[in-house]
């Protein structure tokens, strides 16, 4: 056999992963290979790979008899719609796509040069977990992915799509990433399984109803989007990137946009005549932005708040909005650790913020006062004060108490604070207000339900408009509905080279 010869082979050898059975069995359980996940992922023809002949080094139980070229992950870069990016993908069919101290190299390796270079980084993971037969070095393998993670937060965008098991400490790489993304009733995720769990807690639990799809992406909030199977989520990947740039020095990308009328009548009679009626805010969303631009992100998970990416006149925008047909769009504990993260992410990628808001205030109750509400309502707080990105405000109907301050308002840096005619801006609503404020006279009444209307209606016709913040400057325009896509398009035009230095520091300390 000659040099080319060999070449060859070799080459032949590692694209078969953990051979031909194995990976029949991936394609039985409806799963794709790793390789094939990188085909539908990257450009046609783009993918160059990185260690394709590393194999490990471990020469215990027998392991040095078993040597398959890759070792296990498939690492290389190319691109996706003619960008840029880095992706590795594990290969379940060799050892249970467990990582090993080589394994862990190539990842390491692999990070490191989308740190240097500026680009997404995107990890496909299907894996048993850490490969128990090389010890506490495959233990430090993670470690050395999580401490990447760490570095590269904040300058490249991580996400991280699960395809099957990811499981034990397999799971904090993904969860130090900007975006996770799990497969219905193929992937799973968890600390410890069900049978540790059985052990140590005596439930009996499936790993779906333990750490499945559903799970994350409604109860736990750890799964950003679910997908019904391993094409739909690599779309979704697709999709998500079209939003973002390559790094935090970039601005998003610009797609074309041809200026027309700008004007939306349909928002005009949006908010019901009833103030305590609810409404879908995702109407309004839905009409302000680019058509058919909006993309969710944890969808179904603290729905009181409606989080994703939209593109306005052409250029990537972060909404963040309170949803008056969930809870009244109260903020509570997880909607608002939901908009923080949202909030944080845009802000380390220079995407423009656009709220809007309807909050009646924070949710009360035991439950979330001894669950911490109060820290985890002023990480929404701290993520929108930190924010130096163009951010607008635009207030539909409720802004009442703290939750106003909280929704970027005025006072904690936003640029530009718009009102519908709709707009209640007071500490409370009009009726807990009366009850306060003219609670002697309405006691001292024959009739008390008429004094309360009357003295309701009397703070009402006072505060529960715009006008008192529009004359203070806390409202910069009160504007018509459907004027709204206009107005924000010049706001975020005029926006555009806003440069906002916060105070010399190591970092802050949010409130974790």
């Amino acid at each position: 056999m000659n040099k080319r010869e060999q070449l060859q082979k070799l080459r032949d050898q590692s694209q078969l992963g953990g051979g031909v059975d194995r990976i029949e069995s991936q394609h039985k359980k409806g799963k794709l290979t790793a390789r094939e996940r990188i085909h539908f992922l990257l450009d046609e023809g783009s993918f160059e790979e990185i260690g394709a002949f590393v194999i490990h080094r471990s020469n215990d139980f027998g392991m040095e008899k078993q040597q398959i070229l890759g070792d296990g992950v498939v690492t290389g870069y190319g691109t996706v719609n003619g960008r840029l990016v880095y992706v590795f993908s594990q290969d379940f069919t060799v050892f249970g796509g467990s990582l090993s101290e080589t394994f862990a190299e190539k990842i390491c390796k692999l990070m490191d040069l989308a740190l240097k270079n500026g680009a997404p980084i995107i990890g496909l993971n299907d894996s048993g977990g850490a490969r128990i037969q090389e010890g506490v070095v495959s233990l430090g393998g993670y470690a050395d992915i999580f401490y990447r993670n760490t570095l590269a937060s904040g300058v490249i965008p991580q996400i991280s799509a699960i395809m099957g098991p990811c499981a034990g400490g397999a799971v904090y790489s993904p969860a130090i990433t900007d975006f996770i993304l799990m497969v219905e009733h193929s992937s799973y995720m968890f600390v410890t399984g069900p049978n540790v769990v059985k052990t140590v807690t005596h439930e009996d639990v499936t790993s779906e109803d333990l750490g499945g799809a559903s799970v994350h992406s409604t109860k736990s909030g750890v799964a950003h989007f679910t997908a019904a199977n391993e094409l739909e989520c690599i779309s979704q990947i697709k999709k998500l990137l079209s939003y973002i740039p390559e790094n935090c020095e970039e601005r998003t990308p610009l797609y074309h946009y041809e200026e027309s009328d700008e004007i939306r009548p349909k928002l005009a009679n949006i908010i019901p005549e009833n103030a305590n009626q609810p409404y879908d805010m995702r109407d309004v969303i839905n009409e302000v932005a680019d058509e058919g631009s909006f993309d969710e992100v944890h969808k179904h998970f603290a729905e009181n708040m409606v989080v994703g990416f939209a593109r306005l006149a052409g250029r990537s925008i972060g909404i963040v909005a309170n949803q008056p047909a969930y809870l009244a769009g109260v903020l509570d504990i997880h909607s608002s650790q939901k908009a923080a993260r949202f909030v944080r992410f845009c802000d380390s990628f220079n995407i423009p913020l656009l709220v809007f808001e309807d909050v009646p205030g924070f949710l009360p109750g035991t439950d979330q006062e001894w669950n911490a509400i109060i820290t985890n309502g002023a990480k929404l707080l701290y993520a929108f004060c930190e924010a130096t990105v163009p951010r607008v405000t635009v207030i539909t109907r409720k802004a009442y108490g703290g939750a106003y301050d909280v929704m970027n308002s005025k006072h904690i840096g936003a640029d530009m604070n718009f009102a519908w005619p709709s707009a209640e801006i007071a500490v409370m609503g009009a009726k807990g207000a009366a009850e306060i404020i003219f609670k002697k006279e309405i006691d001292k009444a024959k009739d008390k339900a008429e004094a309360l209307e009357t003295k309701e209606k009397e703070y009402a016709d006072l505060f529960a408009n715009p006008y008192r913040a529009a004359e203070r400057g806390f409202i910069d325009e009160v504007i018509f509905p459907e004027e709204t896509r206009k107005k924000l398009i010049k706001a975020f035009k005029m926006l555009e080279n806003k440069v906002a230095n916060l105070p010399r520091k190591k970092h802050g300390n949010i409130p974790l």
